[in-house]
């Protein structure tokens, strides 16, 4: 499985991207105009906020699906063992902690404007005959969308007494348009090719890691795989380390239509209810 790793800065990153998406589901970006420090601000602040007990004081709420959401809240599909994780939800709209400063929002509002990019890319390079099934241009899709989620996750050291089976993220797929992932801290993301093989994906700091997701592979008719992807356990070595990272959840306004048999709103309430978010 051969995941392209491509420069923001390539005269071709746009054919070279978007092939590595249909191809594989995945691409990794380099020297694109996000902030390193940036990013690392970010994440030591949310570390700082992970090992305090301040994060209860910002618990989700259950129907708008913002804020913290405690160790073992979630499972993928089909798995009834819960994430080996805690995370926080940021929306534009949603709670934010007082004690995080605003490098998160930056770097949310950076990811959105570089994603606008991203998917420029895309429908340019599309096959005319793939466009056709696009009911609007992919950056209009999630123009001025209100659900475009930053999910802020931190993995904890393994104790040895997780259930069996159970791992930091189990197999699954990604619900939205297109998701951008500031490389985590430690190693461990794989994704799985069409033979079942699970292969690393090699994402240097300050890297991101895109991957295509279910609603674009419904919108381009199954063109642009929606690739299932993991995060394993650490090795012995790191174990008792945390991880953490930071993807950014593209999502279209809910009234878009994906396909005849949804709009985005209709796909995105179906799948919260098959990952145990909401009943």
């Amino acid at each position: 499985m051969n995941v392209k790793t491509v420069s923001y800065l390539n005269k071709d990153a746009a054919k070279i991207l978007t092939n590595s998406l249909r191809e594989t589901g995945f691409a990794v970006l380099t020297d694109h105009p996000i902030s390193i420090s940036l990013i690392n601000d970010a994440y030591k602040q949310w570390e700082e906020f992970f090992h305090s007990d301040i994060k209860n004081n910002y618990l989700f709420d259950k129907d708008k699906q913002d804020g913290f959401f405690p160790f073992g809240t979630e499972n993928a599909k089909g798995y009834k063992e819960k994430d080996l994780k805690e995370f926080y939800h940021i929306y534009s709209w949603g709670k934010y902690p007082n004690e995080i400063n605003q490098s998160t929002n930056l770097l949310f509002k950076n990811i959105v404007e570089l994603t606008s990019t991203i998917l420029k890319w895309i429908q340019d390079e599309t096959p005319s005959n793939i466009k056709s099934l696009f009911s609007m241009p992919l950056p209009k899709m999630i123009k001025n969308s209100e659900n475009h989620l930053l999910r802020i996750l931190h993995y904890p050291p393994l104790s040895g007494n997780e259930p069996f089976n159970a791992i930091r993220g189990a197999a699954h797929e990604d619900i939205n348009l297109i998701t951008l992932l500031v490389a985590g801290t430690q190693p461990g993301l794989q994704v799985k090719d069409t033979s079942g093989t699970w292969h690393d994906v090699t994402c240097d700091i300050g890297a991101i890691a895109i991957n295509t997701g279910d609603m674009l592979n419904e919108a381009s008719g199954g063109y642009f795989p929606s690739t299932t992807h993991q995060v394993i356990n650490p090795n012995n070595q790191i174990k008792n380390e945390s991880r953490y990272s930071m993807p950014l959840f593209l999502h279209p306004k809910d009234e878009v239509i994906l396909s005849k048999n949804y709009t985005a709103g209709q796909y995105l309430k179906e799948r919260i209810k098959e990952i145990g978010l909401r009943k």
